[in-house]
């Protein structure tokens, strides 16, 4: 499924950055800020710096956030959820007016498919930005981005008045039916969140093929962690953060609900 996300990696310069940066997953201890601006033809640019007014902070480096724990002491919160949650970037995704507009609809196909809303909410927010009417290169559609392909697979078809992609546009269908894949996904990878969100970008086909392990694209590794970041900022502010980032790192976070 292709992604708003994924026009953030057109370029190898671009991808390159990111994971010098460590934002991909399985760097570590890189460190620098993230600068980035969208252009009037949506193409992302990256920097590490502030290069001009056009560009906005997207990810704080966490070691210039919060002096380093005395040894033994239990950190109070996460800093680089802290740093993340104090950008830009995050506040357009957690403010946007379409998170309130669709609220009823994610809770209730998040209720539905026995799926923790956070996760929901942070897929579209990655997938989509929030855009009912988003629709990617690759023919994926709407708030989360399903391919019509997956639309047919869970029964949707065409009919005189509409096409299967026309449907997948409308919101409620949308989710309906991208929370139902994910839910099989759940499924199929035993509740792995890092497996569930390779496949939900690479294909489920595509993750079985490297041993059940999240295959080495720098686009899917990069995906998994920005939704994993999203989906722990996302759930509510009683979640606390040092056992949730601690289940995040490991890829399974103890936040699904069984269908009523």
């Amino acid at each position: 499924m292709r992604s708003m996300f994924r026009s953030m990696f057109r370029s190898r310069p671009l991808v390159a950055t990111l994971l010098g940066l460590g934002l991909c997953a399985g760097a570590a201890n890189a460190r620098a800020d993230i600068w980035w601006y969208i252009d009037a033809e949506g193409k992302s640019h990256v920097a590490t710096e502030k290069v001009d007014d056009r560009y906005e902070l997207f990810y704080k480096d966490p070691a210039d956030v919060a002096p380093p724990a005395e040894a033994g002491a239990k950190p109070a919160s996460d800093p680089a959820l802290d740093a993340l949650r104090e950008t830009s970037f995050y506040k357009r995704i957690s403010e946007h007016p379409n998170l309130e507009r669709f609220r009823n609809l994610i809770d209730q196909y998040a209720q539905a498919s026995g799926l923790d809303a956070a996760l929901v909410k942070a897929v579209i927010a990655v997938e989509s930005a929030f855009n009912p009417a988003a629709v990617s290169a690759k023919g994926a559609l709407g708030l989360m981005q399903v391919i019509p392909e997956t639309g047919e697979r869970y029964g949707l078809a065409a009919d005189k008045r509409r096409s299967v992609q026309q449907k997948l546009l409308d919101p409620e269908t949308n989710l309906r039916i991208g929370t139902t894949y994910l839910r099989d996904l759940m499924a199929l990878f035993a509740n792995d969140v890092t497996l569930v969100l390779a496949a939900y970008n690479a294909g489920e086909g595509t993750v079985a093929r490297y041993a059940n392990r999240v295959p080495p694209y720098r686009e899917t590794q990069a995906y998994v962690k920005l939704v994993q970041q999203l989906y722990t900022l996302y759930q509510p502010a009683a979640t606390d953060p040092v056992a949730t980032t601690r289940a995040r790192v490991h890829g399974r976070l103890p936040v699904l609900r069984q269908p009523s």
